[in-house]
């Protein structure tokens, strides 16, 4: 059976584990290091089998050698943002978090696929890779495929359509400088600015980027957890099913749009091997220079952490 392990039993990690066993994904190890926390989701998702007629193959623990020869680690371990706090006031205190979690991952399973939720992703994501040594086509992170979501969402609430027949873009930074593009998104196969003119794209685009510090203020205390745990589970089937299905992903980028050493939210083909193939897309200029500004400010975030990488 395939092993999976989710590192934090919050929100996102213990209903990710949740939609993982229900989709047969394989066994799940759910670990949290506060004691007992991760055992009470263990028990809690357990007591639910007989009345949901299903089997759970789940363990929750404290114990991080239990992560051993797992195929796929999904770390969603970190501190929630507050309604005050942007992703990036997150870095100080969850850049400590993913470097203890790396190094577990490092020793007792090093060979894994390695999926990070934590926020802010792109810079954590980039923490990852370096703390575990694995290779770079095997860590990325979750981020823009959840903005896409968001941004179809949106759309089909301006349009009064279904969501699921908009094919949307979403690049650059799970934050912030996301780049939701207009330009390439598309209604049954029809691009959107044939239907809504540019003042409401904006409109659109700008409550994308806000939605998830909407969802944070409207919460008071804690983030977004569903639409993410879908996420992650949309990835990690692609991974075990091999489905070499586009995903829109947090991918190291090492030349690919004129940008080095910087991870960034791109579409990438995603299947047993991780990140089988990063998709460049032909941007305007404008795109460009957007796109590299999104990257400057990563950029600039990993310069302040790497320090505390070695």
């Amino acid at each position: 059976m395939y092993k999976i392990s989710v590192i934090g039993a919050g929100n996102v990690g213990g209903l990710a584990a949740l939609r993982l066993v229900s989709l047969g994904m394989g066994e799940v190890m759910l670990v949290d290091k506060l004691k007992g926390f991760a055992h009470a989701k263990e028990l809690d998702l357990k007591d639910s089998q007989v009345l949901l007629k299903q089997d759970y193959p789940i363990i929750g623990t404290d114990d991080f050698s239990l992560i051993k020869d797992s195929g796929i680690v999904v770390i969603t371990a970190g501190l929630a943002r507050r309604p005050d706090m942007t992703r990036e006031d997150l870095l100080a205190k969850n850049v400590e978090i993913i470097k203890d979690v790396s190094l577990n991952v490092k020793k007792f399973c090093p060979e894994a696929i390695v999926v990070v939720v934590s926020n802010p992703v792109d810079i954590l994501t980039y923490a990852a890779l370096k703390l575990t040594g694995i290779k770079q086509t095997k860590v990325f992170g979750m981020g823009i495929s959840l903005d896409a979501s968001r941004f179809a969402n949106l759309i089909a609430e301006e349009l009064k359509v279904s969501p699921n027949v908009i094919e949307t873009v979403v690049i650059g930074s799970h934050g912030e400088g996301m780049l939701p593009l207009a330009r390439l998104t598309k209604i049954k196969g029809v691009e959107l600015l044939k239907f809504i003119d540019t003042q409401k794209v904006e409109e659109l685009v700008k409550m994308t980027t806000g939605r998830g510090a909407q969802i944070v203020s409207l919460f008071g205390s804690g983030s977004a957890y569903v639409a993410p745990s879908a996420a992650i589970a949309d990835i990690v089937k692609a991974i075990i099913k091999d489905e070499k299905r586009v995903i829109g992903v947090s991918c190291y980028l090492n030349g690919e749009y004129g940008l080095k050493d910087v991870y960034l939210g791109t579409p990438a083909r995603i299947g047993k091997n991780g990140i089988e193939q990063i998709i460049e897309l032909e941007l305007n200029q404008e795109e460009k220079e957007a796109l590299s500004k999104s990257a400057q400010l990563t950029s600039k975030h990993i310069e302040n952490i790497r320090k505390s990488l070695n």
